[in-house]
Order: C-alpha cells, then structure tokens, then sequence
C-alpha cells in the first residue's frame, strides 16, 4: 500500500520532471505548496496554465513575447547590423545587462544528437534566412561553454561563414560547462569584449 496519495504522488513526479529539480526537491516543493497559506495551489495552476496560451516566439528573433515582433526587435534605436546568437530566453535577459546593444537570435537548444536535438529542432533555419538578407555585419555566437555549445558554434560558423562578414564567439571568461544565464553582469561583459573569429 502506498504511503502517498497519488494527488502527492504525481505532483512530486511533475516536479522532478522540472530541470535541476530532484525527488527530494520535488517533494519538498509539493508539501511546501500543501502547507503554506501563501503559495496557493490554484493560482500556480492556473498561472502554468495560462503559461503558453498568449505566448509566442518573435517573429525575428525567436524570443518569446506577446506580439509578433518583441520589444529588442521593434526598437529602432538597436544596432540592426549585429546579431547575438544564444541558447534560450534567459539568455537575453542577461544579456541585456550589459551595454550590448544590437539584436539576437534566441536557438531554444544546442545541437545534441544524444538528446535527439538536430539542426530542425532548433530555430536555425530562422537565423540562416536573417543573415541571408546580406544587412548583417556580424554574428556573436553566444552558446554555453560546453561540448554541445562548441558543436552549436561550429556549425552555426560552417554554415554562415560565406554569408556573414565577421563571425566571432564570445570569449571563455565563463568556465566551461557553466551556464551564461547564471554569470554575472562583469562576467558577461568580458566575455563580449574578449569575442574572436570562429
């Protein structure tokens, strides 16, 4: 007989589904959610619900945003000349504590044959077609450190190096295998400021 409902039980294995998310940090986060009159079950229901229902990806940039085009995009004072490349949306956020100022392209993965993750599951086609109207003076690959990161650049670097004037990666101020959307801002400036040709 389980010790567990299985209301608690399939909460717990929701969580863990989460990244960075274990057993014991699920059922922590469960019980937490059952005990606390300030974390209300329904409105974290109805606010994951609610998560993709009006969300979109720019048309341009891939970012996620409420209207076809997001606000970095529409923003006419942005050095429409250089594109950032990065992994996720998060990504941007840090990003944009640094006094960079042009536009990104956000891949929403890494290639990674293991986790079954090819160029068509990424929005790479979506960059190609940008850098293909010849306004692009250069692309910053932003990609994490890592062996799925270095594949990502090389590829993006294979692909484009006929098409983009400069291609140029940013610089290892970060430690490989660490993650860009944990850096800290001075972090994240030297690795923009040190970039070099792919």
């Amino acid at each position: 007989m389980p010790l567990l409902p299985p209301q608690i039980t399939k909460v717990i294995e929701e969580f863990s589904k989460l990244p960075g998310i274990g057993p014991k940090s699920a059922e922590r986060l469960t019980f937490h959610l059952l005990r606390s009159s300030k974390a209300s079950p329904e409105s974290l229901g109805k606010a994951l619900a609610d998560l993709k229902v009006e969300l979109k990806y720019c048309k341009t940039c891939q970012m996620v945003t409420l209207q076809d085009e997001c606000s970095i995009c529409s923003d006419t004072s942005r050095d429409r000349s250089m594109i950032l490349v990065v992994e996720n949306p998060l990504e941007v956020i840090a990003f944009e504590k640094t006094p960079y100022r042009g536009l990104y392209h956000v891949l929403h993965g890494v290639l990674s044959p293991i986790d079954g993750m090819g160029p068509e599951q990424l929005k790479m086609k979506e960059l190609i077609d940008r850098c293909k109207t010849g306004s692009i003076a250069e692309l910053i690959v932003a990609t994490n450190p890592d062996i799925e990161g270095e594949a990502t650049a090389n590829y993006i670097r294979q692909k484009l190096s006929d098409t983009v004037k400069t291609i140029t990666r940013i610089a290892h101020g970060l430690p490989m295998g660490a993650d860009i959307e944990f850096a800290d801002r001075v972090t994240l400036k030297e690795s923009l400021a040190g970039r070099r040709s792919l």
